[in-house]
Formats: structure tokens, C-alpha cells, sequence
């Protein structure tokens, strides 16, 4: 289960439509954990698919309690065409004062949906407001990156709009945006249980959990033998050994890949119908 949610992790920005296969799965094995279920979510909402990305975030806050995907699931809602619940949704939302962060989201979300509805001037008004009334290009601070964030949103409006200060605004956006190289993508991680949750899983193959700036699922991976290098005044033998242990290593953990490539393979092709699973005869690989 845990490696499905590895793989998802990893994938989940350039496959989406696979990173949500392999969360499913472990959905199959463990849907009453709350991550497993928060996995699934921000997979579906990735891959496009809002309706499950709805059910399954809500399943994850009534398990966890957590309420930080209120943005995201207005945002499902203004997707399935239902803006009037997502205007709901952000109202009662905001009335709670959450943080900046979410505060943004939720921000982002109500100018979308007003802009949905032919209500250009309120979702002007909201962005406005949101970046401290009467912005002007030079007047915000755009190397935050959520303030930045609002002031592309209403830079697209000003162009939807024919505004003609839509220019200076995108100007300034790009001027102020890191390179593309700079930039952590996929901020969303998707989480994984504790090590304790799945004992035959290694604790180096498993991410470290959801972080501010980190890409999704990434996972670090030790190099046997790297905790050490040998001293000049280390004899022959010792170094030969050690070379000779770090290749055993290094075959030990190609074949382990190379198991868990199959593996994972035959799984999404069994989810996706491509194969038939095995029979009572055959055992699982």
C-alpha cells in the first residue's frame, strides 16, 4: 500500500490518470486510513476527476478532522458546475479567519466562480481587495509568492476585461516569478503512513510526509556504503571489502527496483482490466 502511494506521489503531476490508479490501489488495501483517503483525493482533483476528488477529501476531514482542503473542494464544486454551493462553501469558510495561505485559496476560488457567472466587476472586486484595494503593479510585494498568485489571476481578468493596465500587470508578474528551474512543482505531497503502519516496507523508500516546499512524493534513496570512505592510511584488504560490499549492495537493491517495477506493473494493469488477476492457482508475484 505504501508503495502505491510512493508511486502516485512521484507521478502525480506529469501521469496524473496513473498517479490516481496506483492511489486507488491502495485504496483497495487500506481505505480506513485517513492519508490513504487524502491521497486518493488529491490525485482525482489532479487528474480532473472533481467528483471523487470531493468524496474522497471529504472522507479524509471527517476521519482526520483536517480542514485545509476547503479550497479545494469549493473549487470541486465550482468544476461540477455547482457555483452557488462553492460561493457556499468559501463564505463559511472565511468566516473562520483561516491563515493567509488559505485565505488566498479561497480568494482565488470566489473571483473564479464570480467570473463563472458573468460577474466580472464582483470578481474584480475580490481580487482587488485581496491584493489591498486599488493595486497598482509597482505598489504590491510580488515576490510573495501568493501575492503574486493574485496578481496573475487579475492580470488574466484585465485581459478578459480589455483593461489596458493588463499589460504592466503581466509585465510585473513575470518579472517577479523564479525561473522555471527554481520552482518546487507539485507542492501538494501526498501523504504516507508511518514507517509502523507498514513494516515490510523500507523507511528510505517512503517520502517524509507533506512539506511546505517539497515536490510531491519525493522520496529519498541512501547509497549503501556512502556512510563512510576509507583513510589514507587504510589497509588493501579493508578497501576490497568494502568495494566488494558495495557491490553486493548495489546488485541487492537493482533487483529489489527491478521486483518492484514488475510489481507495480502487473497491479495497474490488473486495476485498469489489461490483464486478468491471478487465479487460485497462480499465486500473486
Amino acid at each position: 500500500m505504501a508503495r502505491h502511494l510512493v508511486v502516485a506521489g512521484n507521478l502525480v503531476d506529469e501521469e496524473p490518470e496513473l498517479a490516481l490508479a496506483h492511489a486507488r490501489a491502495a485504496r483497495d488495501r487500506a481505505s480506513r486510513i485517513a492519508v490513504v483517503r487524502e491521497a486518493v483525493g488529491v490525485a482525482a482533483y489532479h487528474a480532473g476527476d472533481y467528483a471523487e476528488a470531493s468524496r474522497e477529501l471529504r472522507a479524509y476531514r471527517r476521519m482526520s478532522g483536517d480542514e485545509s482542503y476547503r479550497a479545494v473542494l469549493a473549487d470541486c464544486e465550482r468544476a461540477q458546475g455547482r457555483p452557488e454551493v462553492a460561493l457556499r462553501l468559501v463564505r463559511e469558510a472565511l468566516a473562520e479567519h483561516p491563515d493567509r495561505a488559505e485565505t488566498v485559496e479561497l480568494q482565488l476560488v470566489e473571483a473564479g466562480v464570480r467570473q463563472d457567472l458573468g460577474e466580472g466587476p464582483a470578481a474584480r472586486l475580490v481580487l482587488e481587495g485581496a491584493l489591498g484595494g486599488r493595486p497598482s503593479p509597482t505598489g504590491v510585494d510580488l515576490t510573495d509568492e501568493s501575492t503574486r498568485r493574485l496578481a496573475s489571476a487579475y492580470a488574466d481578468l484585465l485581459i478578459a476585461t480589455d483593461d489596458p493596465s493588463a499589460a504592466a500587470w503581466l509585465d510585473a508578474v513575470a518579472a517577479a516569478s523564479p525561473e522555471e528551474d527554481d520552482i518546487a512543482f507539485g507542492e501538494e505531497e501526498l501523504p504516507v503512513p508511518d514507517e509502523d503502519t507498514s513494516p515490510d516496507t523500507a523507511s528510505d523508500e517512503l517520502p517524509t510526509g507533506r512539506a511546505a516546499a517539497a515536490d510531491v512524493g519525493e522520496v529519498d534513496h541512501e547509497d549503501a556504503g556512502a556512510d563512510g570512505t576509507d583513510t589514507d592510511d587504510a589497509e588493501d584488504d579493508a578497501e576490497d571489502d568494502a568495494e566488494d560490499d558495495a557491490d553486493a549492495d548495489a546488485e541487492y537493491e537493482t533487483g529489489f527496483d527491478l521486483a518492484f517495477d514488475e510489481d507495480v506493473e502487473r497491479e495497474v494493469a490488473e486495476l485498469l482490466g489489461e490483464v486478468e488477476p491471478p487465479t487460485e492457482d497462480e499465486p500473486e508475484q
